[in-house]
């Protein structure tokens, strides 16, 4: 089992968080290769630095927390053209949560000056210890994404 940061703005998270009747993610604009290292079982959250896509409002939160479930990535016509692959995801309650208070905690932060690099790619892996920070701050239950 492994972790996860994947990143999207928080409108974009939030409808995945939200989706009926499971859960979805995507990332990286829809492309195969990245989505394709997320298996089922997996701990992903996500984190968004803007509200909206290619917006100048910043959120720097944790937006949702959960496992990706059984199944392949999938393709998912969003009209216009636009066929991104997807995973299903089951998440949990959660609250959103700032990522500033953690950034000196985080181990996949190594310079506090240049703690977005990483983001910058859209998906990540992390250790287990990162992902509980990010499920503690969430107030999430570990038993709810199975830390024993």
């Amino acid at each position: 089992m492994k972790n996860w940061i994947a990143v999207a703005c928080a409108e974009h998270a939030r409808r995945g968080r939200e989706a009926a009747p499971v859960g979805f993610m995507q990332v990286c604009h829809g492309k195969l290769g990245p989505i394709r290292r997320v298996q089922p079982g997996d701990r992903v959250a996500y984190y968004a630095a803007t509200l909206t896509m290619g917006g100048k409002d910043k959120c720097q939160n944790f937006i949702s927390i959960g496992t990706v479930k059984s199944g392949e990535p999938y393709l998912f016509d969003m009209d216009h053209g636009f066929t991104p692959y997807r995973r299903d995801v089951a998440y949990v309650p959660a609250r959103e949560a700032s990522i500033l208070p953690l950034l000196d905690a985080f181990a996949f932060v190594e310079s506090r000056s240049r703690w977005g690099y990483p983001l910058r790619f859209g998906l990540f892996e992390v250790g287990d210890a990162d992902m509980r920070l990010i499920a503690s701050a969430m107030q999430v239950d570990p038993q709810a994404l199975r830390f024993s």
